[in-house]
């Protein structure tokens, strides 16, 4: 459509007149056919380009306006033949004789001497199409089916139907014979027309049994937003455990393995704080569930009271009803205690409980047998640690932690240090306090053999960062043992892949290796400590 110049006034026009149609008050424009266009649409779609010279809004150019002659619907003529030759024809198949194919595409069993040695039962030519579909004939996957012969299917089924129902017929016959015979056994009359009766009854049934079988087949689940419908049922990730492998006994939770549901707890003695699954009823009687089963029971109850409320039909009045519902009975319930604390009073506010009443009493009774078992009633339990209480293990009579000496902690009846130790009683501790007691008269008599004996002769020991003394003395043969060692210590020094991982420092050496120290160091005024080797 071309566009011309509109001025300010005709643009202004031109919008009016289009929320016009869009409001309903003015008609919707007309294309070229003649057919309303919905004024909806937006003017980008209706507008045809510029190159197709339009005069008029229309839809035409949103429709495919290209169409190709040379695309067809048809499909093969199956088994169709073309022509039938007597003998055979040079270049034809050498297996059966046929023109449309070779012997290596032959269909045919493979005869043992093919049609051209024996120029005999030479097949027929097949008939060769070749059709260029478009699209969505590419892609149709029922291109070339025949209807027909779905009828074989709807005759098969139709027959086993009629199969059961004449057997169910048969197998009332049967009862009604033997009822009737027992009856005239007794002395009564059978009667025809209960006979048939009961056969109509019968039949009822059996179409009854059809029709449920067909609404099962045609039931289907919504399981998308998007308006799809499939008939997978409560998806589940393939990770998790499944419910029945919960809990295999046979006496456990019942499992319903068609909507793969488990109603009650398969678990139901396990703490709760490590369970993950409680059974679906938990799903049931928690959050807004319970509150739409009550919302449902209170339109049920309305409405049997005269009420004008249906929750399908109107949910938001039926929501609306409730809410009012629950805030007049809240008042109501408030009024009533309200007047029966004005006419009885209020002890909770007046005067303060006795103590023996809120910590010490109660109602309940619990009975002891002599030993104090309890016989009769519940007792309270205290609250029990996640550590282990009271367990005493290789004979020992008290727990590991009861016994305290030296920094550490041990059994209180053998007074042992080590927890893995065997229980030894009072034997165990009277030998431990004799050692003691020996131990500490050595150590005692140790003490005074060293007071009591002479003073060894001091070594000629010297220390790191000292002088030299003027009257030392010193061993030739030491003397080249810590020259040596001295030498080996430089060389680890000097090679890191010889250096050990454990040093220890000593600063108290003789006076050889002192020394042996003093000599192997280099003075950084020496002249000659470049030519040192």
């Amino acid at each position: 459509m071309s566009v011309a110049f509109k001025s300010r006034e005709d643009h202004r026009k031109q919008l009016e007149l289009e929320e016009a149609r869009k409001a309903g008050l003015a008609p919707a424009e007309v294309d070229e056919d003649g057919k309303e266009i919905n004024p909806h649409i937006p003017q980008y779609m209706s507008s045809a380009p510029w190159y197709l010279n339009a005069e008029r809004p229309s839809l035409k150019h949103q429709r495919k306006w290209k169409s190709d002659p040379n695309y067809t619907k048809s499909w093969y003529d199956r088994g169709a033949k073309i022509y039938q030759a007597d003998k055979y024809r040079k270049g034809a198949c050498e297996n059966c004789g046929a023109m449309t194919h070779n012997a290596k595409s032959c269909m045919e069993r493979p005869r043992k001497t093919g049609a051209k040695w024996t120029n005999m039962h030479i097949a027929p030519d097949d008939k060769i199409e070749s059709f260029e579909l478009d699209y969505d004939g590419k892609r149709d996957r029922w291109n070339g089916f025949d209807p027909a012969t779905y009828a074989l299917v709807i005759e098969r089924y139709e027959a086993r139907d009629e199969a059961r129902r004449k057997y169910l017929k048969e197998q009332q016959l049967k009862k009604l014979e033997e009822k009737n015979s027992k009856q005239n056994g007794e002395g009564g009359v059978s009667d025809e027309d209960d006979d048939e009766d009961a056969l109509k009854v019968d039949e009822a049934k059996v179409d009854e049994s059809k029709q449920m079988d067909f609404a099962k087949v045609e039931k289907r689940v919504r399981t998308t937003g998007g308006g799809s419908t499939g008939t997978v049922r409560n998806l589940r990730i393939q990770e998790d455990t499944a419910k029945y492998l919960l809990n295999l006994d046979i006496n456990s939770a019942y499992y319903d393995p068609k909507t793969r549901s488990m109603r009650e707890d398969p678990l139901p003695d396990a703490d709760p704080n490590e369970k993950f699954y409680g059974g679906d009823n938990q799903n049931r009687l928690s959050g807004q569930a319970l509150e739409f089963k009550q919302l449902n029971v209170h339109a049920w109850e309305a409405f049997e009271k005269g009420q004008d409320i249906h929750l399908q039909a109107a949910p938001s009045q039926a929501e609306l009803l409730y809410k009012n519902y629950k805030v007049i009975k809240e008042k109501l319930k408030s009024r009533l205690k309200d007047t029966i604390a004005e006419k009885y009073g209020n002890a909770a506010s007046e005067e303060e409980i006795p103590r023996e009443l809120l910590l010490g009493q109660s109602e309940r009774q619990v009975e002891y047998d002599r030993a104090g078992r309890i016989i009769q009633g519940v007792e309270s339990f205290l609250p029990r640690s996640k550590y282990e209480e009271d367990v005493y293990i290789n004979n020992h009579t008290s727990v590991w932690g009861s016994w305290w000496k030296d920094h550490q902690w041990g059994y209180k009846c053998c007074k042992q240090t080590i927890k893995n130790s065997y229980c030894t009683g009072a034997a165990g501790i009277e030998a431990a306090e004799a050692a003691a007691d020996l131990m500490k008269a050595n150590v005692a008599r140790k003490a005074a053999s060293e007071d009591m004996r002479a003073p060894a002769e001091e070594k000629n020991l010297a220390t790191w960062g000292t002088d030299v003394p003027d009257n030392l003395n010193l061993d030739q043969k030491q003397l080249a043992e810590a020259l040596r060692k001295e030498d080996e210590r430089k060389k680890e020094e000097k090679d890191e892949r010889k250096r050990k991982y454990n040093v220890r420092w000593n600063d108290e050496v003789t006076a050889e290796e002192m020394e042996a120290y003093r000599m192997k160091k280099i003075h950084h005024d020496d002249p000659m400590k470049d030519f040192l080797h």
